[in-house]
């Protein structure tokens, strides 16, 4: 499934700075067979700091890293960028001191491209307490819950923006998306998305239409920030900024906010200011609607700019975002899935604490392959996951993005090939077998 990759690829520490004033672009390559809803193809995203080929998964390194891994290692599982987290890098260490250190990538020791997201995910979700994923089975959130959260809710929305709590120390603090792109530019990520607002799937649909045009509104606000910014910091790299679509499970909805979009990026070019560089889809999702979703706002979106689906990374909801024209991913649940012991096979998920384990000396995933699988044992990962050693996470981790980073690079060569359909069919009938 997979090819070998080097463990310590060089880290390349004599590549120049990227240069300034270049922006970001994207260049479409094989398209699936176009039907309704259907707009999957491969591309490659260009950016200051390299290219990234797509369809691709971007893990996720919420506090400028990837959890129990070096930056080597994380290149190593054949990551092309990493996405880090505005809210968490704001309340520590903060972005003015990430921006005096020449960004994030720099920072942390990254050679590559890297995203930010806005905050808003955060500052609703630690504030309320929602799932952390974004497709969503509405069988396992209720309103009461969330009712029961908003007695002690730690966010608030206006017109203006957020007020909420830090999770760190109960500190008060304000988002607005004036606010949310001074922190992503002093992050000095290549691409950062646009302050919006997060709903559930039970929020009535007179809240979705207020949180549709309120999220217009502060993107509107947030080209404007960012066009001052881009200007004000003209010895920074180019950063490209990303409209957020919403509109939860709402075709009317999810339509009319990305039209918005794509009028609001096209009157910026118009006045001679840079518009978004491309889309990212957010909000609750019901699972079983993913792909129909994503279809439904890539009918409006240009063919021309990439789309990131934002919160997903089970296989079945990789596949369907492929195929309804989604180019990048990312997720946490692969590394926080590892940390506690769960990794992926070809044959579905398994939890290497199972007592089954003991005595098992066989790779994880011995077909499949990869460093780990090819290194360690499961019967010495359970060990140390039982002894509490923190190198179980690391190995778990990295197992788990080598397999979610190869699925989604094997459908990207696959839609190259002519062969999408046989590789997707053969490996979810597969994986899912036991289901």
């Amino acid at each position: 499934m997979t090819e070998p990759r080097e463990l310590y690829p060089s880290t390349a520490s004599d590549i120049p700075e990227a240069p300034l004033g270049q922006d970001l672009s994207f260049e479409v390559g094989t398209q699936l067979e176009p039907a309704p809803g259907r707009h999957g193809r491969t591309g490659v995203i260009h950016t200051p700091h390299g290219d990234i080929h797509t369809p691709a998964f971007i893990p996720v390194a919420t506090k400028a890293t990837v959890k129990t891994l070096t930056p080597e290692q994380i290149r190593s599982t054949g990551a092309q960028a990493i996405l880090s987290n505005a809210y968490h890098l704001y309340l520590q260490p903060g972005h003015d001191l990430v921006d005096e250190a020449g960004g994030v990538a720099k920072f942390e020791n990254w050679h590559g491209p890297t995203y930010t997201d806005s905050g808003g995910f955060q500052v609703m979700s630690l504030g309320v307490g929602f799932k952390k994923v974004l497709a969503m089975d509405t069988t396992n959130l209720k309103r009461e819950d969330i009712r029961a959260a908003d007695k002690e809710r730690m966010a608030r929305v206006d017109e203006d923006g957020v007020n909420f709590k830090s999770f760190i120390d109960g500190s008060k603090h304000r988002f607005t998306p004036e606010v949310s792109m001074q922190i992503q530019h002093g992050l000095g990520a290549d691409i950062l998305f646009a302050f919006d607002e997060l709903t559930t799937l039970v929020d009535t649909r007179q809240y979705q239409e207020e949180s549709v045009a309120r999220t217009h509104r502060w993107a509107q606000r947030c080209l404007d920030e960012h066009h001052r910014l881009t200007q004000e910091r003209s010895h920074r790299p180019r950063q490209s900024l990303w409209g957020v679509v919403q509109g939860a499970q709402y075709e009317d909805l999810r339509r009319q906010a990305a039209r918005g979009l794509v009028d609001l990026s096209a009157q910026a070019e118009d006045a001679g200011k840079r518009g978004f560089g491309g889309y990212g889809i957010g909000g609750a999702i019901e699972k079983e609607n993913l792909g129909t979703i994503v279809g439904w706002v890539c009918d409006e979106l240009p063919v021309d700019k990439p789309r990131h689906l934002l919160g997903i990374s089970e296989p079945d909801d990789l596949f369907a975002g492929i195929e309804a024209g989604a180019d990048t991913f990312d997720c946490v649940a692969p590394t926080r899935l590892g940390r506690r012991g769960g990794v992926y096979t070809l044959d579905g998920r398994m939890n290497l604490k199972g007592s089954k384990f003991k005595r098992d000396f066989r790779g994880i995933d011995e077909e499949f392959g990869g460093y780990v699988s090819t290194h360690y044992s499961r019967a010495y990962i359970r060990h140390l996951l039982k002894a509490n050693e923190f190198l179980a996470g690391t190995l778990c981790t990295m197992h788990n993005l080598e397999f979610m980073i190869a699925l989604v690079d094997n459908a990207r060569k696959a839609i190259d090939g002519g062969y999408y359909e046989e590789y997707r069919d053969a490996f979810m009938a597969r994986y899912y077998a036991g289901a």
